[in-house]
C-alpha cells in the first residue's frame, strides 16, 4: 500500500496550487471548481482506504513534514515501536515523512476524511486552518517558558481547546508535542528592534494570527508551505523566515540565511492528531493500544526535540551563523493589538488572561 499512496498523490500535491489544499478554499489560494477538489479528495481515500493487509495486519499510516533526522520522527518512532510491541505485531505503522504525502494542512484534511491514520499538526499549519481555537498557540510571546507552554498544553486550557479541534477535524488529539521555539531569522540584516524588519519578506504558516504579527512587526509576513521554504529562500520570493533551531538546521536553511534574532516569539505546538473514523473501525483492544501508544510518544518526542535543539544551536553557530540577542518587552508591546484584534475569535481575553496568568 505504501507506494500506491504515493503513485497516487505526488501528481495531485505536485501541481501548483495543489486541489486538495484547496478542498477547503482557505483564503489566498487560487479557485478551483468543487468538482476537481473532490475529485482530488476522493483519489486519496481510494489510495488510503485498506487499513488491512492480506494476513489480517492493520496498517496504519501516519506522516509529517519533517525529515527524517526530525524530532516529529522520534515521537512517530516511539508510537510504532510501542504500538507494534503492545498488539503482537497485529498493527503496523508505517511513517512517511518529509511532506510525501502532502502539506500539513493537506495531512489534517485526510486524518478528517479518513484517508490517513494520523499527522503531526502544528497549531499555525495543521490546526488553525481547520479550529480558530488553536490560534491561541500562536499568540506572540503568550509563553513565559517550556514549563508555561507544558503546563497550558496538559491543563485545562488545553483540553478545551483538544475538544474543539477534535470536534472540527472529527479526530482524536493524542497528545501535544513540542515543536520548538520560535526565532526569526532573514539573508539581509540583523532584526535587533521591530523597526528592522522594514521591508522583510517572512514566511509565515499560514495562520492569521501569524500573518498579522509579523504585518504589525513591520515585516511583510508571506504565508508558504514549509516544503517551498528553501526554493523560496535561494529564488528570493522571501527574505527569511521563523522556525526553531532544529529546522534551521536539519532543512539547511543555514545555507540560505546569515542572521538569527533571539525573538522566542512563539512555543509551537503540534498535535498529534489520528483519525475518528479510522480508530472507530479498531477492535477496542487496539484503540487503547493506540491512546497509550500516543500519550507515549509525548514524552519521547518532547524530550526529542528539548535535547536536539541544544544541540542544534550549537551546530548553527559552528557554521558561521550571527546570532543576535533582541529586547523581547520590546516586541512585545508591539505587537499587543494582536491579541485585541484576535481575543475574540480564541474565545475572549480571559482565556487569553488565563494562559498568561498561568503558574
Amino acid at each position: 500500500m505504501g507506494s500506491s499512496v504515493i503513485s497516487w498523490i505526488e501528481p495531485i500535491h505536485n501541481q501548483q496550487g495543489s486541489p486538495l489544499s484547496q478542498a477547503r478554499q482557505p483564503t489566498g489560494y487560487r479557485h478551483v471548481s468543487n468538482w476537481t477538489a473532490m475529485f482530488a479528495v476522493v483519489l486519496i481515500a481510494v489510495a488510503s482506504a485498506g487499513c488491512t493487509t492480506g494476513n489480517d495486519t492493520v496498517v496504519l499510516k501516519v506522516a509529517h513534514n519533517g525529515s527524517v533526522e526530525h524530532p516529529y520522527q522520534v515521537g512517530f518512532e516511539a508510537f510504532k515501536e510501542i504500538l507494534e510491541r503492545d498488539t503482537g505485531g497485529r498493527v503496523e505503522v508505517q511513517i512517511f515523512e518529509n511532506a510525501q504525502l502532502g502539506t500539513e494542512e493537506e495531512a489534517s484534511l485526510m486524518v478528517k476524511l479518513g484517508a490517513l491514520a494520523g499527522s503531526a499538526a502544528s497549531a499555525g499549519g495543521g490546526l488553525a486552518p481547520f479550529a480558530p481555537e488553536a490560534e491561541l498557540f500562536n499568540f506572540p510571546f503568550i509563553f513565559r517558558d517550556l514549563d508555561h507552554f507544558y503546563g497550558v498544553l496538559d491543563g485545562a486550557t488545553g483540553e478545551r481547546i483538544t475538544a474543539a479541534i477534535e470536534e472540527r477535524l472529527d479526530a482524536i488529539v493524542l497528545g501535544y508535542w513540542f515543536s520548538g521555539v520560535r526565532n526569526v531569522w532573514n539573508s539581509k540584516h540583523p532584526v535587533r528592534t521591530p523597526d528592522d524588519f522594514r521591508g522583510l519578506k517572512i514566511r509565515v504558516m499560514s495562520s492569521p494570527v501569524l500573518v498579522e504579527t509579523f504585518n504589525t512587526l513591520g515585516a511583510q509576513a508571506t504565508p508558504m508551505s514549509f516544503g517551498e521554504l528553501y526554493s523560496g529562500l535561494e529564488q528570493g520570493v522571501v527574505d527569511g523566515a521563523e522556525t526553531d533551531h532544529v529546522d534551521l538546521l536539519y532543512e539547511r536553511f543555514y545555507e540560505v540565511t546569515n542572521y538569527v534574532s533571539y525573538t522566542g516569539h512563539m512555543y509551537l505546538a503540534a498535535g498529534f492528531i489520528f483519525s475518528r473514523k479510522l480508530y472507530d473501525q479498531l477492535s477496542p483492544d487496539i484503540q487503547q493500544a493506540v491512546l497509550k501508544a500516543g500519550r507515549e510518544s509525548v514524552t519521547a518526542q518532547r524530550l526529542a526535540m528539548e535535547s536536539m535543539t541544544t544541540q542544534a544551536l550549537d551546530e548553527l553557530k559552528e557554521k558561521g551563523l550571527e546570532f543576535f540577542e533582541v529586547d523581547r518587552d520590546l516586541f512585545r508591546q508591539r505587537v499587543e493589538s494582536v491579541y485585541r484584534n484576535n481575543a475574540e475569535s480564541v474565545g475572549g481575553i480571559k482565556v487569553i488572561e488565563e494562559i498568561t496568568g498561568y503558574r
